[in-house]
């Protein structure tokens, strides 16, 4: 837990323009975690009802244009 709270502390002792430079890149590095892990459940199957739950919605014309 210190070393987190070293980390927190850190992050609100910087300046303004490296916060900012942080918060980018701790924002891209959170949406392609993010996006790894869509992958990584996608070919375990684990998004699968996602598939059965739209063809279900579509055979009881449930859908709507966007």
């Amino acid at each position: 837990m210190a070393k987190l709270e070293e980390i927190q502390r850190a992050i609100n002792n910087l300046p303004e323009e490296y916060y900012r430079q942080f918060r980018n890149w701790f924002l891209e590095r959170d949406g392609e975690r993010w996006d790894r892990q869509i992958i990584e459940d996608s070919k375990a199957g684990k998004l699968n009802f996602l598939i059965t739950e739209a063809l279900n919605a579509k055979k009881e014309n449930k859908l709507r244009d966007l």
